[in-house]
């Protein structure tokens, strides 16, 4: 039986692909589902197969994001690059969408959270897709106190090749970029130990209070529950969903 899923070039690199997955029906909109692992080559978008397997079922198509990571070409900003332009491939496959969600988990959540800014700075000013939602999933949506907190055994200093005060990560961090153009939801359980809590109630109340529009959803199930598709986490992100097709 052949893959599920159709994979998409969007560079030269093998890891610049997407695997894409499609309704049966007319979609909502699309989904870019962005992995997590730390930005590390370890992980890939293996991870996000059973996610974009539900989303197509739900009625969207679902873009499945692979990237340059640590380890095998990525770090800012080509892991930045990877994301952008894996947005910009989307729009050759669903045009004019009405939606545009990135939904990613742990560090594919920070780079969920800082798609919709991309288009702030010259590096990426090209962008013509527009994030219109995010759905965070125990993400990394702080990388100061990430940094600080030393989430990944100094995930962040790899990625970013320099310590906090660098100019890299005004471009880089999504707590630096306060407050974003669109609705964003940050899903996370307070028993996280990978990703602590905090990162998303300290997001979501910064972006509150600079008139953004965030929303914090406690669930629980740890650090993994919000990627498991039989998990209590991963119905209220399908609540999420539902609410925007409706």
């Amino acid at each position: 039986m052949g893959d599920p899923f159709e994979t998409v070039r969007y560079g030269d690199h093998p890891a610049q692909v997407v695997e894409l997955t499609v309704p049966a029906g007319p979609a909502h909109g699309l989904v870019a589902v962005i992995h997590g692992g730390f930005w590390k080559a370890a992980y890939g978008a293996g991870l996000g197969r059973p996610l974009a397997a539900r989303l197509a079922e739900l009625g969207w198509v679902a873009w499945n994001v692979e990237y340059r990571r640590v380890g095998d070409g990525g770090g800012f900003p080509s892991t930045f690059d990877d994301v952008h332009a894996a947005l910009e491939a989307s729009a050759a496959h669903l045009p004019d969408a009405a939606r545009v969600v990135t939904l990613g988990h742990s560090a594919g959540g920070h780079l969920a959270m800082w798609a919709p800014a991309r288009g702030r700075f010259e590096r990426w000013r090209s962008a013509r897709v527009e994030v219109t939602h995010v759905v965070s999933q125990a993400g990394v949506v702080d990388l100061t106190a990430a940094h600080e907190q030393n989430l990944g055994g100094g995930a962040v200093a790899a990625l970013m090749g320099a310590a906090p005060d660098a100019p890299a990560y005004d471009r880089a961090d999504p707590r630096r970029q306060l407050p974003l153009d669109v609705p964003v939801w940050c899903v996370h359980a307070r028993d996280d130990d990978t990703v602590p809590f905090g990162q998303s109630e300290d997001y979501v109340a910064a972006a509150r209070a600079g008139g953004g529009d965030a929303t914090l959803v406690e669930v629980p199930g740890g650090h993994f529950g919000v990627i498991d598709v039989d998990s209590p986490a991963w119905a209220r992100i399908e609540a999420i969903l539902a609410g925007l097709a409706a």
